[in-house]
């Protein structure tokens, strides 16, 4: 990690929010503490994403999940990784599809719409632009609605990514707390 964390942030908010995750996650986010800590302004776009994410998607939650660990493995963000990973046990998804994401062209696990939208998401991660083949095979299986959502969720793993990734900010160890908790 590039930046020590701060533990003893100065904002009330930030560390009334820290308090929060430790509540929800069962230990700090070390985001917060390296970023927002930092800038405790962010915070509240980070929540504005936070409330979109949470109540304003209308796509599968496991094709979101599917989507968001796809493009946070291309950027190597093994944070993003692990938070969603943590999700995904609270939320009761299984891993089965997570685990072979690298052959969701190939794999009879993945559906056409799954592969249509993981191909657009890659794309658009890797170069900025879809092509439009791929653009026309996303549009075959979803509306608009759903392509936007899609866009959108790419385009915040890759926020995501771009504040961890750069300051070297690895996995918090969320899933293996998710998953001790389930078993509890």
């Amino acid at each position: 990690m590039r930046l020590t964390p701060v533990e003893k942030p100065k904002s009330l908010l930030v560390r009334l929010l820290l308090r929060a995750l430790r509540r929800q996650f069962g230990r700090s986010l070390t985001p917060y503490s390296v970023v927002f800590a930092r800038i405790p302004s962010a915070v509240w776009s980070q929540l504005g994403i936070y409330w979109g994410l949470a109540r304003g998607m209308r796509l599968d939650r496991g094709l979101q999940f599917l989507v968001q660990t796809h493009v946070a493995r291309l950027n190597g963000c093994s944070f993003c990784v692990d938070i969603g990973r943590a999700m995904a046990v609270y939320q009761g998804l299984t891993f089965e599809k997570v685990d072979t994401l690298d052959a969701f062209r190939t794999s009879a696990a993945f559906t056409p719409a799954e592969r249509a939208a993981l191909a657009y998401v890659e794309e658009a991660t890797r170069t900025k632009r879809v092509d439009d083949a791929t653009f026309a095979e996303l549009r075959r299986h979803f509306d608009e609605r759903a392509i936007v959502e899609i866009t959108w969720l790419c385009a915040v793993e890759n926020y995501f990514n771009l504040i961890n990734v750069p300051l070297e900010i690895e996995s918090d160890g969320l899933c293996a707390i998710a998953t001790q908790r389930r078993a509890a």
